[in-house]
């Protein structure tokens, strides 16, 4: 048997609204997949969460649910819902976007539904925008020009949809809801509304430069700020520039996406920039300082142990990347590479052959010493055997 939505969501048959969104949001951030990859309980108990809260939240879904239970919603119970309830096509893609829903705003709904009727249909889109920063850049931060066309407020009618002197009259099919209701069996289906077309208000005389939309293809020119410390695939969110509403509908969102480049010398790693450097090998050996670059474009000095070797690192703090929304900065990792010399000439190839036989291999090379003697000793014990 079906669990109760109420208990699914811990919540009272009398619970209000509020109960209701406050009780959901706290389990959803609980079971969401992205904080439980790989548990399918967790998963299936957020999908039985949503369904819940889909059905309560609609007052005409809840009244049909607290008459018939789960039958009201169920395939050829009379239904109109085939297949379960979908919500109403948003979602959440990511842990983040539930938080992005709950605090969208200006609606007042606080779910991110943009309301209800005529205004959710008046709303313009949201518009995403890929922008392309240096690594320099996400450092430091840093401010951009955007221009794209979308829609903008038609400037012959102000957004009002109707020629001069003409105003938009409340639709008298559907009373200014924008919606029509239809009966379907146990329930009461809203649709948009044919004669208004869902703006739930009608123009006798459209304006005849954006046929009564009240809203026209412009370019649009906008400075973005961008803050230090943006990572790869961060999103930044500009309010109220996206596509113009029609006929003075809110406005939808822009939505900023970053893209940061590779870099020629340093690679990020969060927050830690890493740094590979060649070191001669002589310098490796009998030590000494090398300058490094850092980020910010300043130069550091590194002191270079006697007997370094290949693929040592050396941490500098606190002169990586800056820390978004923060005023602290990672580490700069440097890995040392051990480079051999080439191209050597006559002198140079005597010189090393004459170190070669002054060496003391178990105390100048201890790895290469300690390596060798293990495999002897291994051959040994394989030839002791046969």
């Amino acid at each position: 048997m079906a669990q109760d939505y109420y208990d699914i969501l811990g919540v009272s048959k009398g619970a209000s609204e509020e109960e209701l969104k406050k009780a959901y949001r706290k389990q959803a951030m609980k079971f969401h997949p992205d904080k439980n990859q790989g548990n399918k309980e967790a998963e299936a108990k957020f999908k039985e969460l949503n369904e819940a809260y889909e059905v309560l939240k609609d007052d005409q879904k809840r009244a049909a649910y607290d008459r018939f239970g789960h039958a009201a919603f169920q395939q050829g119970g009379g239904g109109g819902f085939q297949g379960g309830f979908q919500g109403d096509g948003q979602g959440f893609g990511s842990f983040s976007d539930i938080f992005e829903a709950m605090f969208r705003g200006a609606s007042g709904n606080g779910f991110g539904d943009q309301g209800q009727g005529a205004h959710a249909n008046n709303q313009g889109s949201d518009i995403r925008y890929n922008m392309d920063i240096s690594l320099e850049e996400a450092f430091k931060g840093t401010s951009s020009r955007l221009k794209f066309n979308t829609f903008g407020t038609c400037d012959p009618c102000g957004g009002s949809g109707g020629e001069k002197g003409s105003k938009p009259a409340t639709c008298t099919t559907c009373k200014g809801r924008g919606t029509m209701r239809f009966q379907q069996s146990l329930f009461i289906v809203e649709r948009p509304c044919t004669s208004c077309g869902g703006s739930g208000q009608t123009i006798a005389n459209p304006c005849r430069s954006c046929q009564g939309q009240g809203r026209a293809k412009k370019e649009k020119n906008i400075e973005v700020k961008i803050p230090a410390g943006v990572d790869d695939g961060n999103r930044i969110r500009v309010s109220n520039e996206g596509e113009a509403g029609i006929r003075g509908g809110a406005a939808g969102d822009l939505y900023v996406f970053i893209s940061v480049k590779q870099h020629r010398v340093f690679k990020r790693n969060g927050n830690d920039i890493h740094c590979r450097v060649p070191i001669p090998m002589t310098l490796a050996a009998l030590g000494g300082e090398i300058d490094v670059p850092s980020i910010d474009g300043s130069h550091i000095s590194v002191k270079i142990p006697v007997g370094t070797q290949h693929g040592q690192q050396f941490k500098q703090r606190s002169k990586g990347m800056s820390v978004l929304r923060g005023n602290m900065r990672g580490d700069m990792i440097i890995e040392a590479a051990i480079e051999i010399p080439i191209n050597l000439s006559k002198k140079q190839k005597e010189l090393l052959e004459q170190f070669n036989e002054d060496s003391n291999k178990e105390k100048n090379s201890p790895l290469t010493h300690g390596f060798f003697s293990k495999v002897k000793d291994f051959w040994d014990e394989i030839n002791k055997d046969k």
